[in-house]
């Protein structure tokens, strides 16, 4: 029975930084935004600007069919 004697105060004491942390938190802004992160995951990145010509280039040699604008029947 003693026991509760330590344990109440630092359950209490834990309690207060629980909560001290929580309004932190808040105050910092880290509860604003919560959709944006989410959606940003299901966005492709764009490529980088020096890979994007080198596959449109290697897309056009290997179909001159296609880079004609025919048909190949």
């Amino acid at each position: 029975m003693t026991i509760l004697l330590l344990l109440v105060p630092i359950s209490l004491i834990l309690l207060g930084v629980a909560i001290w942390a929580f309004v932190w938190a808040v105050r910092r802004g880290q509860f604003d935004d919560l959709d944006t992160p989410a959606i940003d995951i299901l966005r492709e990145d764009p490529l980088p600007a020096e890979q994007m010509p080198a596959t449109t280039s290697q897309s056009s040699q290997d179909s001159p069919a296609t880079a004609e604008g025919k048909d190949a029947d």
